[in-house]
């Protein structure tokens, strides 16, 4: 299991024990204001300008946010020739510190797992916590994980 001391060390910290559900932590700091990638998140016109793979059709990104606890959001979007949507329910939302929220695919909603975004100012910017946790098995982690990578560098993008 990762300790606070590898976690300095690296921006990845991987749930190795065996009997655990996998889950992942990516670590990014952004030259924003913590309100400005709060908003990226909860805001679903802004969310609709980086979420999404490369691979993602222009324009096809949609968002319902429904930003309180209980309320539901859904993501979709086009990429490589299939639809694609995601969806879950808030479980916790502190404004421009912290979102918690369920994560399943439309195709497989019995694979929920758990996603915490926490925000800390870091100087004049911010440092973004992400944990993606309850994942089913080591290969939906690693797929997620190569995902979350590519969506923070479009979301560092977007917020530049």
């Amino acid at each position: 299991m990762a300790t606070p001391s590898n976690l300095a060390k690296s921006s990845v910290a991987r749930d190795a024990e065996p009997a655990a559900r996998p889950s992942l932590t990516l670590k990014r700091r952004f030259a924003a204001a913590p309100e400005k990638v709060y908003a990226a998140w909860a805001d679903p016109e802004k969310l609709v300008q980086w979420f999404g793979p490369g691979a993602v059709e222009p324009g096809s990104v949609k968002a319902d946010i429904d930003l309180r606890v209980g309320g539901h959001y859904r993501i979709s979007f086009n990429a490589n020739g299939q639809y694609n949507q995601v969806g879950g329910v808030y479980r916790e939302v502190v404004p421009n510190e912290r979102l918690v929220f369920s994560w399943a695919w439309h195709s497989t909603p019995e694979r929920e797992s758990l996603v915490t975004v926490s925000l800390k100012p870091d100087g004049a910017g911010t440092l973004l916590t992400f944990h993606h946790e309850q994942f089913v098995d080591v290969t939906a982690r690693d797929n997620h994980e190569r995902g979350w990578t590519e969506l923070l560098g479009k979301l560092e993008n977007f917020l530049a």
